[in-house]
């Protein structure tokens, strides 16, 4: 730390040159990289349902599987022959939008045939390219719907493609308003806590110059993996939470050396008394930020451990605004420290009513907190019990949490593709964007011949029958329904379409298409899945089941199977990381215990608003998403440890330091917690605010997994800076006692040293 500490404060203009230049360099690709961030999660490449896209397109030809569903309000039925010949004008020219290579109104049986008579909806049914081609494919159409609305002729597009790009689109929105929204609110809560205009833009400058510095690296990154869309939260989160904290911490250790007589009396001018008050704020507090920040980022790297690309970016996204904020933090915040030196405190700005909470530049101790203290540690059983009762309680309903991909169900009312597939669901089709694609093997390498026909027309049959299967797409069907399908004609091409579709090129493998009755959700597919593969299990086939439910249920499996093994990662590198920053063995293990607890508080919380309802619509929640997205739990996780460690190492570096100063005396354990209380509860209290506002600025947005993670780290910050930082946590410190800071002979001698504040 020593050659850093001195190269910023020495080297002040070189610096900000650098970061300067970074700055600019980083502004144009940060700027890109939302558009190059995606919501489709794409398939698992080894997964069962990736072997069946794969075959569909290798063995069939299937290029155009992605179905694209438009549906049609208008004023009068659709039998009236106006109404008729409009909506067939329309479905004329949606078949020659560049990208579209098929275009059905809808029935299970690839039928031609609109809603029922008087009925005054429709559904039509676009087919589009796989992969690249779908994005542009998808805007061309929804360019040609816009310009056919007219005044009783309305068309909405929904499906899977439609789904994933207004996630991509409301979660960019989201993150920019939830920016636009917090920011004057945090710059109105910094200029409470330093009191001084120039003080409080210090954090904003840290946290905007991470958030940039990240963003561009995020956008390297989507060329080379497919990058979620929740990335650009994951930073701007992680960016401004880490980064406000650690410039609270640095900036306030700043002003305190800038008071010191020791660096006053050192210093042979005010230039050089700035210099030596910044070097010993990055000596000082400076190993605070690097401590945490190490701790921030192996609980964002657990991201990194789910063999998923999509997930793995969310994690290199966390890493990355880590890095760049105590990169920041240690290096450009101390060399304007450096270069403002008393103007930090410019101009002084005087609150009433503040200074009973100890926000400004008074004592170090607050009078307020260190009573608190004193009555923690007076009834510390009591302290104990209370605060994890409540902790406790507020985790029970995780018990009940259950995740999957909630699809359109994740966005909430308003947007056009979810409220276009409400209306699916009310036609009867919801099913739609919930196929099963199985693809049967003749057993043997025999090709497909009269034999195996009759067991494979057992077999459609066999699931027709199944409960809530609305229909099989297959070459068995009716020639009455074949007849009703193309409206009295045409069959010969239906069928020849039909048998296309169902058999590889070279006759070995058929392949039929399940329709459930409605929209699966993903605590619904388990059960369907599952009498499904009993019916196949019993076929004189082998089988692979593919479709979007398959390919939900297995991304979301791999992501849930890896937590964990991340979680076991993560404690045991922040129990090692502790070990050798603290001296003990007691202090590891009650952090991660506590820090624990509020995760699973967290959890309770969010499972008990957004999966079942409670009080959702209070928040702008819809009441019917029934799961939480596979990724939350291991996200909350991530964000949540990390970030409750800053918490976390600004009491305890305290703690440690007073009870050194302290050692020998009778009270020398309860007096260091008081004391440490005193002196950092205003820090953690006042990054708690902050963060409170970051977090809650997105509950206010438009896609449910962003609202889901901002409701759980506003709760968790909560919880963490009130019942567990000030409550539980000096409670146990003091149960413990000279247990804190116990470690065993032979592996004190083989840790390296950690010096702390002092």
């Amino acid at each position: 730390m020593q050659p850093l500490a001195r190269f910023v404060t020495q080297r002040p203009w070189w610096v900000l040159a650098i970061w300067a230049l970074l700055a600019l360099i980083c502004a144009v690709p940060a700027s890109l990289a939302p558009a190059r961030l995606t919501a489709d999660p794409g398939a698992l490449s080894s997964s069962e349902s990736g072997q069946v896209i794969d075959l569909l397109s290798q063995r069939f030809g299937e290029r155009d599987s992605n179905t694209v569903l438009l549906v049609t309000q208008t004023e009068r039925p659709l039998s009236s022959p106006a109404v008729a010949q409009q909506y067939t004008a329309f479905v004329a020219g949606l078949q020659k939008v560049p990208g579209v290579t098929r275009v059905l109104p809808y029935n299970v049986q690839n039928a031609v045939q609109v809603s029922g008579e008087g009925s005054k909806l429709a559904l039509t049914l676009a087919q589009i390219p796989l992969f690249k081609e779908a994005t542009p494919a998808l805007e061309r159409i929804r360019t040609y719907v816009q310009s056919q609305k007219k005044a009783g002729f309305d068309t909405r597009v929904t499906g899977g493609q439609a789904i994933a790009a207004d996630f991509t689109k409301f979660a960019e929105g989201d993150t920019k308003r939830s920016e636009m929204t917090a920011l004057p609110l945090i710059a109105l809560v910094l200029l409470f806590v330093f009191g001084a205009l120039v003080a409080a833009a210090l954090p904003l400058v840290v946290g905007g110059l991470s958030i940039t510095t990240a963003l561009a690296g995020l956008y390297l990154l989507t060329f080379l993996i497919p990058t979620s869309t929740f990335a650009q939260s994951i930073i701007t989160l992680v960016s401004l939470g880490a980064g406000i904290d650690y410039a609270l911490l640095m900036v306030n250790r700043f002003r305190e050396e800038l008071k010191s007589g020791a660096v006053g009396s050192a210093a042979a001018s005010p230039e050089a008394a700035s210099a030596e008050a910044a070097y010993r704020t990055v000596m000082t507090a400076g190993r605070s930020v690097l401590l945490s920040g190490a701790a921030v980022t192996l609980a964002m790297a657990a991201l990194l451990l789910p063999p998923i690309a999509f997930v793995r970016s969310l994690g290199i996204g966390g890493v990355l605004a880590v890095l760049f904020t105590v990169l920041a933090s240690l290096t450009v915040l101390p060399a304007l420290l450096t270069l403002l030196g008393e103007r930090v405190n410019w101009p002084h700005l005087a609150f009433k009513g503040f200074r009973a909470l100890d926000f400004g530049q008074s004592a170090r101790e607050s009078a307020l907190w260190t009573a608190l203290a004193r009555r923690v540690t007076a009834r510390p059983v009591l302290a104990v019990a209370l605060s994890t009762l409540v902790l406790v309680v507020l985790a029970l309903p995780a018990r009940q949490m259950q995740t999957g991909y909630a699809g359109a169900w994740g966005l909430v009312e308003g947007v056009e593709s979810r409220d276009a597939l409400a209306a699916v669901r009310d036609l009867g089709a919801g099913g739609l964007l919930s196929q099963f694609e199985v693809i049967l093997k003749v057993r043997g390498g025999q090709k497909y011949g009269p034999q195996s026909r009759d067991a494979f027309r057992r077999t459609v049959r066999q699931v027709e029958a199944l409960p809530d299967v609305k229909g099989v797409i297959s070459p068995f069907v009716s020639a009455a329904a074949l007849s009703s399908a193309s409206g009295g004609g045409g069959s010969l091409n239906d069928l020849a379409a039909l048998t296309r579709r169902s058999f590889s090129t070279d006759r070995t493998l058929l392949r039929f298409t399940v329709v459930p009755n409605g929209y699966l959700r993903a605590d619904q597919i388990d059960a369907f899945e599952a009498r499904l593969r009993g019916v196949l299990s019993a076929a004189p086939f082998d089988y692979q089941l593919g479709g979007a439910p398959v390919g939900e249920r297995e991304f979301s499996k791999a992501i849930t199977s890896s937590i964990p093994l991340a979680i076991g990662a993560v404690f045991f590198g922040t129990f090692l990381l502790l070990m050798v920053a603290f001296r003990s063995l007691f202090i590891p293990l009650k952090s991660i215990v506590m820090n624990s607890l509020t995760v699973l508080a967290a959890y309770g919380v969010v499972t008990w608003v957004v999966q079942q309802g409670h009080f959702a619509s209070l928040l702008g929640l819809p009441q019917d998403v029934g799961v939480l997205d596979s990724s939350l739990p291991l996200l909350l996780f991530a964000v949540l440890f990390g970030l409750s460690m800053d918490y976390e190492i600004f009491l305890l570096s305290r703690v440690q330091e007073e009870y050194l100063r302290l050692a020998g005396q009778p009270q020398a354990n309860n007096e260091s917690i008081v004391l440490a209380i005193g002196r950092t509860a205003r820090i953690i209290t006042s990054a708690a605010v902050i963060m409170f506002i970051v977090f809650v600025a997105f509950i206010f947005g438009r896609v449910v997994a962003n609202k889901s993670i901002g409701l759980g780290l506003a709760v968790a910050v909560l919880l963490d800076a009130t019942i567990v930082r000030l409550v539980l946590v000096p409670g146990l410190l003091q149960l413990a006692g000279k247990w804190n800071w116990w470690l065993p002979a032979w592996l004190e001698k083989r840790l390296p040293k950690v010096h702390w504040e002092h």
